[in-house]
């Protein structure tokens, strides 16, 4: 009898965690993909010129949600899906094919300020507390609903009808919970709807865009074209919360308001530039013809050709670029970053040093830089690379490559312990748990006792430990 109790109460636990299971993802798709974006499992892309964009969109909004200072970050992900969504309470993750559907700014500054509502409003962890205090009454109905069950089987057939009460009575609150989750991620949707307009109105932005987007991912079209598109499953859009995001949007003052000329066109170049990085040449050609002589689709073409084919034409559609606009840095950093990648890193140090000027605070510019300046193979280089670096490491401490970039620069001067370091910390962010750890532990037997380097290899050191335990 014993083992007749335990295995309705084993099959019961395995029910309910495949429901916890599903309901974390139905109703928090963020978290496992924030957790896998950290684990290396998905890809994040870094761009100086989309990422300042982004801060530009944002900053007003979080100053209208009393969150200037909380330094948000803006996170995008290799991914051409529609999507965006926040994680952890102070970071945004967007989707790059959210920045290539958004067709105007306003349309993705609407996006942004509809997560900035989930953020403000603390949303995922009042989620997660929900979903914990829903556990244990769940957990304590179902195991009535057990005893029940158990109580049929030792009975036999003639306590079929409790074995069914029983198997009710575990069924019942499975789906309280699931209609009870539900309803409770539509409301924090629906006030992250009127807490976004309410950041657009305080900034002088229009909701327009916001409800555009919604709009579309409501239409029931769209939704039999793209059912598994993830926004919209992370994000129900039932036509009744449109219509109320219409009814604020419209009520606003500001439901006319166009978005700035010099920012869109900021936006239609991080479109091209997002195209011609991300999709095939003839898909860039197609989406940019010849026929069409904007600057945005020149920027296109020439980061298409300068990837798939003639570098000295690249160039030269750059250098027009440049021409056109001859104070946008990011033109400055994609001829450099041509050179650089087509075996010239000599003639990629000047067009570099231009955009850093003119960009002021990039550091993803200076760690190419500082790329270009090692790889030059000139010694004299050397210092300057390692000055470069290290400032840029400073204010950007999660780019991997800076540090590669910084190992190399001390293993060129002879400087191994550092050296080891650098590549240690390269590695740690990586997520190469065992390079970091050995190439710290190697770091620390060359540092003397105590010192800096030695305490940062120490970290990195403990840190891979505790994480094994």
């Amino acid at each position: 009898m014993k083992d007749q109790h335990a295995q309705p109460k084993k099959a019961a636990i395995r029910m309910f965690s495949r429901l916890t299971a599903l309901l974390t993802a139905a109703a928090i798709t963020l978290t496992p993909m924030a957790a896998r974006a950290q684990q290396g499992d998905i890809r994040l892309l870094r761009d100086a010129e989309i990422e300042q964009l982004l801060r530009d969109y944002t900053r007003p909004i979080l100053r209208a949600a009393g969150m200037e200072k909380q330094n948000i970050q803006i996170v995008i992900i290799n991914n051409a899906s529609f999507n965006a969504f926040v994680a952890d309470g102070r970071r945004i993750f967007v989707n790059h094919g959210a920045l290539m559907q958004s067709q105007t700014p306003n349309q993705l500054i609407g996006v942004l300020a509809h997560e900035t509502g989930h953020l403000a409003g603390g949303h995922l962890s009042k989620l997660r507390q929900r979903l914990a205090e829903a556990q244990t009454s769940m957990i304590v109905a179902m195991l009535l609903g057990v005893g029940a069950m158990a109580a049929g089987a030792r009975g036999g057939s003639t306590n079929n009808s409790m074995g069914n009460i029983g198997a009710a009575a575990v069924a019942a609150p499975q789906a309280m919970l699931m209609n009870t989750m539900l309803a409770y991620q539509r409301q924090h949707e629906e006030n992250a709807d009127r807490a976004g307009v309410g950041f657009l109105n305080k900034t002088g932005q229009s909701a327009k865009g916001m409800y555009e987007t919604f709009q579309r991912f409501s239409s029931d079209s769209l939704f039999a074209a793209r059912g598994s598109d993830p926004y919209m499953m992370s994000h129900p859009m039932p036509r009744e919360r449109v219509a109320a995001l219409e009814g604020l949007a419209k009520s606003s003052p500001y439901w006319d308001k166009k978005d700035d000329p010099a920012l869109v066109l900021r936006h239609e170049l991080m479109r091209a530039k997002t195209a011609g990085f991300m999709e095939q040449r003839d898909t860039v050609l197609r989406r940019y013809p010849p026929t069409d002589t904007s600057l945005p689709a020149q920027y296109a073409r020439a980061i298409a050709t300068y990837r798939h084919g003639d570098l000295s034409v690249a160039i030269a559609q750059i250098d027009q670029l440049i021409k056109a606009q001859p104070t946008n840095p990011y033109f400055y950093e994609l001829r450099g970053q041509a050179l650089l990648e087509g075996g010239k890193p000599n003639e990629a140090i000047a067009p570099l040093r231009r955009a850093v000027q003119l960009a002021s605070n990039a550091p993803l510019i200076e760690m190419m830089l500082g790329q270009a300046l090692i790889a030059s193979g000139n010694n004299a280089y050397t210092d300057e690379a390692i000055r470069i670096l290290k400032g840029a490491i400073a204010r950007e401490g999660e780019a991997p490559a800076g540090y590669q970039q910084l190992a190399m620069a001390y293993g060129r001067k002879g400087e191994l312990a550092e050296a080891d370091l650098a590549s240690a910390q390269a590695a740690f962010l990586r997520g190469d748990n065992k390079t970091a750890r050995d190439l710290a532990s190697r770091a620390k037997a060359r540092f003397a006792v105590g010192t800096p380097g030695w305490v940062k290899a120490d970290d990195i050191v403990a840190a891979k430990v505790a994480g094994k335990n």
